[in-house]
């Protein structure tokens, strides 16, 4: 470690590259001002999203304004703006540092810049290492900005260093609508050159002082000129303090500039010197770590340390503010510090800011800590926070509450009371979570109709966004189908060959899982459906990939291993039961058994013995006898020796190469129940066996989520009966004797077929 920071660490600073840097510079005056800090409103990643994490997210009608291209002149002198981009440069966007914050009612206007940062506001300290916009310099006339850039165009070639980070000093202290008329003058264009071209010279509280001025005059943060002096703070890092390097990272932020490599190198510093961060510096460091998303893990560590320390110290907006850091950049903290966290917002929960409790909730998501206090106080505060809260607030508040598969149905009522009439103001991503958490807590409001067909429209009048993130049509169109709603027109387009390749090509997610699972849904509950449908292709490629998933994950749990077992020594042996997917769409495995119309078991499955015993299966059925006076005694506890002894006697009869063989799982492809012994009884009864979790119900409740009902739904409709093997009656009992197993297994298998 000590020879990585080492290497991080520049040994001195050499001369840049003049001849690039004062062509950089020479850029600033085409910049169109309207195009500034857009990546100011990114959204954060959702990791602990049911299925996949979330993507940050862009408004389409702005993006394409932050991504122009910009054209540079050769020449030094003479610059000006064309007339259009002067025009344009009169109106600022709300979100830059020179435009006044707008004041609004309305709960939808939500500066996401200005709004994360209110903590900055609790303690005096935090001034030391923030930048706040209205510590400027003296204010300045017009007449004497006018009279600094007629000196810079008169000396330019005799300016000091010192005087040039005083002349960006007094101009950012111009009036706000004066600052898109400096950004178009040729004159404040050379500024920038001398800077450039002097930088080697500055000390770091100039340096400083003009990275200042850039945020308040609204530098463009794509401008190449900011690389320059990126570069040059990259080379100070070591010989600045704590304050001053929180300062310039700060400033890179409201600059709305990534600046990976800076922050490269202050996190190696921070690992020497991470102990002698004080409070407020260590709840600053963690928005920076967020609103950045990068750190190295073993530094969070070490901060993880500093608020266990600190803990009884730090207000609740400032633990909103750790949240909303650590879940940003996808760092956990211990259960340990999370339930500190949840006994603190639960101990003044109600003046707790609505941000704050949305962040808190977000990292107990990501975290999935179950802090019940929390539970409680929250769903008790939450549906009077839900009207005051904006439609994102909202979403992750929902969001928060299906992945903590909490089902309150005043919190969900309030939810579905609030979102109708502010349905425009949701993005396809708010849209789509709301739709999946719904779904996923298989929960209908009473105002369902209003609620759906709202969020439906809303879908339609979106479909250019969609079409941008394909995933959101896929989460909408699955958290409907948990609901039993099937618009037929958006699964179609879903399924087309054409949505299929743009979710193939134009996501970053894995999306053939969902494509699929919508597409074997759809064949067993929309038997009348006629439009298109994902290609054999993907089919067989979503069915290997979940039941390679399924697999892996129920021949790691020995509660699996041991029913499988216990089942195949009741039944008589691995051939009257099979593990596989009956519904591979559904995304997990069930252990299958048939019965013929004696109720006896039929050996099925062919694959789990040599074929040299197929004959013998044929003309007799293996297994244990079960009579009513066993069934009742066994039910009933009584002669329990007796009964134990002629249960194992029996089974001690079978083959002992069927009493150990294992059965194999087969990935048999949507409802393969054909016989495959040859001309035997079809079956009366077809059983799909399942182990059940506490994570497949809502919390501390016995009713099921959304996929998991669905997949119940859907067995039905195929003719199944599903037997439950509950967590809350069968994990207790795998404590117990093999008999009173046995005799479980046999009372569920049996009695469901009747």
């Amino acid at each position: 470690m000590a020879a990585t920071l080492k290497l991080l660490k520049p040994l001195r600073y050499r001369t840049l590259c003049i001849p690039f840097a004062i062509r950089a510079a020479g850029s600033l005056a085409y910049w169109n001002v309207r195009s500034n800090t857009q990546h100011r409103g990114q959204d954060s990643p959702e990791h602990g999203s049911p299925y996949h994490p979330d993507k940050k997210i862009e408004n389409i009608c702005t993006r394409s304004s932050s991504q122009r291209t910009f054209t540079t002149s050769s020449a030094l002198l003479g610059l000006e703006f064309n007339k259009s981009s002067t025009s344009e440069a009169s109106v600022l966007q709300p979100e830059s540092p020179g435009a006044m914050r707008v004041v609004e009612e309305d709960v939808e206007v939500f500066d996401s810049f200005e709004d994360l940062r209110v903590f900055l506001q609790l303690r005096p300290e935090y001034r030391l290492h923030s930048y706040n916009r209205s510590e400027t310099c003296q204010p300045l006339s017009i007449s004497e900005s006018e009279l600094i850039l007629h000196k810079v165009r008169v000396y330019q070639s005799n300016l000091q260093p010192q005087i040039i980070a005083d002349y960006f000093c007094k101009l950012s202290s111009l009036p706000v609508e004066q600052h898109p008329v400096l950004l178009s003058n040729t004159s404040f264009a050379l500024l920038c050159q001398l800077s450039v071209k002097n930088i080697q010279f500055f000390h770091t509280p100039d340096l400083i002082n003009i990275l200042k001025a850039f945020v308040t005059l609204g530098i463009p943060h794509s401008h190449s000129m900011l690389a320059v002096y990126e570069t040059k703070f990259c080379h100070q890092v070591w010989e600045m303090s704590l304050d001053q390097l929180l300062l310039v990272a700060d400033l890179w932020r409201c600059l709305g500039r990534r600046v990976p490599q800076f922050l490269k190198i202050f996190f190696s510093y921070l690992n020497l010197h991470w102990k002698d961060l004080s409070l407020t510096q260590l709840v600053h460091l963690i928005y920076i770590i967020g609103e950045n998303r990068q750190v190295p893990q073993d530094l969070m560590q070490k901060l993880e340390s500093l608020i266990l320390k600190h803990i009884d110290l730090i207000n609740l907006e400032e633990v909103g503010t750790i949240c909303l850091g650590f879940f940003k950049s996808s760092s956990s903290l211990s259960e340990f510090v999370m339930r500190k966290i949840g006994d603190l917002a639960c101990a003044d929960m109600q003046h707790l800011s609505s941000h704050a409790l949305v962040h808190i909730l977000k990292m107990f998501r990501f975290t999935h800590v179950d802090h019940i206090n929390f539970i409680k106080r929250f769903v008790e505060v939450a549906p009077q926070r839900i009207p005051s809260l904006g439609v994102q607030g909202v979403m992750h508040l929902t969001l928060g509450c299906s992945a903590l598969r909490i089902l309150d149905e005043r919190v969900m009522n309030a939810v579905a009371a609030s979102l109708p009439p502010r349905v425009a103001h949701c993005r396809s991503k708010d849209i789509a979570k709301i739709l999946w958490s719904f779904g996923t807590l298989n929960y209908k409001p009473p105002n369902a109709e209003e609620f759906y067909s709202s969020l439906l429209n809303e879908i339609h009048r979106k479909m250019p966004e969609f079409s941008q993130y394909p995933e959101h049509l896929l989460t909408c169109l699955l958290g409907l189908a948990f609901s039993e709603y099937f618009p037929i027109e958006l699964i179609n387009f879903a399924l087309s060959p054409g949505f299929v390749r743009l979710a193939q090509e134009k996501t970053k997610y894995e999306l053939t899982k969902e494509l699929y699972t919508l597409d074997g849904t759809i064949g067993v509950e929309c038997p009348h459906y006629k439009g298109n449908r994902l290609c054999s292709h993907l089919q067989q490629e979503g069915s290997e990939m979940l039941w390679d998933l399924a697999r892996k994950d129920m021949n790691s749990k020995p509660e699996f291993l041991e029913t499988l077992f216990l089942l195949e020594t009741m039944l008589g042996g691995p051939q009257y039961i099979k593990h596989h997917m009956i519904l591979p769409h559904t995304r997990s495995s069930d252990l299958e058994v048939q019965l013929d119309v004696n109720m006896k078991p039929l050996p099925f499955n062919k694959e789990a013995i040599p074929g040299k015993n197929v004959a013998k299966l044929r003309l007799k059925h293996v297994g244990v006898s079960l009579t009513d006076d066993l069934m009742n005694q066994l039910l009933k506890g009584k002669a329990r020796r007796h009964f134990q002894g002629k249960i194992e006697s029996e089974i001690e009869q079978q083959p002992m190469e069927l009493k150990n063989k294992a059965a194999r799982p087969l990935g048999d492809s949507l409802c393969n129940v054909t016989d495959k012994l040859g001309p035997m009884q079809v079956p009366a009864v077809k059983l799909a066996v399942q182990i059940t979790n506490k994570n497949q119900y809502c919390y501390g409740t016995r009713d099921l989520l959304g996929l998991h009902n669905m997949k119940r739904r859907q067995l039905i409709r195929l003719g199944y009966r599903v037997v439950e093997l509950s967590h809350w009656e069968w994990f207790p009992l795998l404590k117990r004797t093999r008999f009173e197993k046995l005799a479980f297994l046999h009372e569920k298998v049996f009695t469901s077929a009747l």
